[in-house]
């Protein structure tokens, strides 16, 4: 294993071009020494939560398949990703996985410049003849939570963390309170944006807020278990992000939607490595194990976990979407009716938000 927090400095090896002559000639494999494989991260390994999630990954290519990999942790979104992503792809790095929505662009424009060197894109959605993107359906895991939410909270009042106002973060929130008002009609939830995917003092600050404005239950679209922290200190409830983050809040976390992208990395490490590796365009979600969960906190009674339960069960085996109508949106207007569901092409681009959603989008 190779840690790397300068880019700049630290990484020396073959160039892309004479890697591309070892290994990438169409129909032929190459052997795990052959190659090296590099991960670009928006937050520092030991977040305990989505770069902690996509590093176990990681690891699991080492342990699996025996190859070299590079990580680039704490890269923030924007020209300071095109320059370590372009230096990935100029030192050898057959495999780039790159595992922010802000660095799509970075990494489109790179992927252009090194035809022969694959790229792979997390949570995007542009993608070239050597660049694939990826994503879970996380929003199935809020649905899960929402409904926990639902039969628990006293106050009918649930504090949300967000980190941007992108689809992704949107989508979760309305799943999240479209599941829980499915048990309580009037519970609304309260949402703080912070601007940032990992910001301990802002995650914990944003917790505080939320409490005092009578939320019962935190949950979070951030990485660090700040918010967690803050829930247990002050008796309330909360959902961990990513990972299972009970260490943290033993008796306030409820559950957690893990992210198992071990799986994943594996198989596409494995398919460069076979000749086999192709753009595509990866969407999963509770079915497929890409969303999974932490265990039920001992807080979390008999009733509500039955409940979850059967949505778990329902989203697997087809019998419910998490954005099944009647959906109204947050004026109260129906966007879809009875029997009817939201598709991809919606979910993809939300930027609106459902009735029992309080604020603004994107404001504090």
């Amino acid at each position: 294993m190779k840690i790397n927090t300068n880019p700049f400095g630290i990484l020396k090896s073959l160039p892309a071009l004479f890697l591309a002559a070892a290994m990438m000639v169409a129909g032929t494999s190459a052997q795990a020494e052959d190659i090296k494989v590099g991960f670009v991260y928006v937050g520092p390994v030991g977040d305990h939560g989505w770069t902690y999630r996509h590093d176990q990954g990681r690891l699991a290519v080492e342990k699996e398949l025996g190859v070299a990999t590079t990580f680039v942790e704490s890269v923030a979104e924007g020209a300071d990703s095109e320059r370590v992503i372009r230096n990935l792809a100029t030192t050898g790095h057959g495999l780039i996985f790159t595992t922010s929505f802000g660095y799509m662009n970075p990494t489109l424009k790179v992927a252009e410049q090194f035809p022969d060197v694959k790229f792979e894109h997390a949570t995007g959605y542009k993608r070239a003849d050597n660049l694939s993107t990826y994503s879970a359906r996380f929003y199935e895991g809020r649905t899960v939570l929402g409904t926990i939410a639902g039969h628990m909270s006293k106050t009918g009042v649930v504090g949300y963390i967000a980190s941007f106002p992108i689809p992704e973060v949107v989508r979760g929130i309305n799943a999240f309170i479209l599941a829980m008002r499915k048990v309580n009609p009037d519970a609304v939830v309260k949402v703080v944006w912070v601007n940032s995917w990992y910001d301990p003092g802002k995650e914990g600050d944003a917790a505080k807020a939320l409490i005092d404005q009578g939320a019962d239950i935190i949950t979070q679209h951030t990485d660090s278990p700040a918010p967690l922290q803050v829930a247990e200190q002050r008796g309330v409830y909360a959902f961990g992000q990513a990972s299972d983050m009970s260490a943290f809040a033993p008796t306030a976390q409820l559950t957690a939607i893990i992210n198992d992208w071990n799986p994943y990395y594996v198989s596409r490490v494995k398919a460069l490595m076979e000749g086999t590796w192709e753009s595509q365009d990866v969407w999963s979600g509770i079915k497929t194990g890409m969303v999974e969960f932490a265990p039920y906190g001992d807080a979390v009674p008999a009733e509500a976990r039955a409940a979850a339960d059967a949505v778990r069960e329902g989203i697997v085996n087809g019998t419910l979407h998490s954005f099944d109508g009647p959906i109204n949106n947050q004026a109260g207007e129906q966007v879809i009716g009875e029997g009817e569901t939201l598709d991809d092409g919606v979910l993809l681009g939300m930027d609106w938000y459902v009735e029992g959603v309080q604020g603004e989008l994107g404001g504090q």
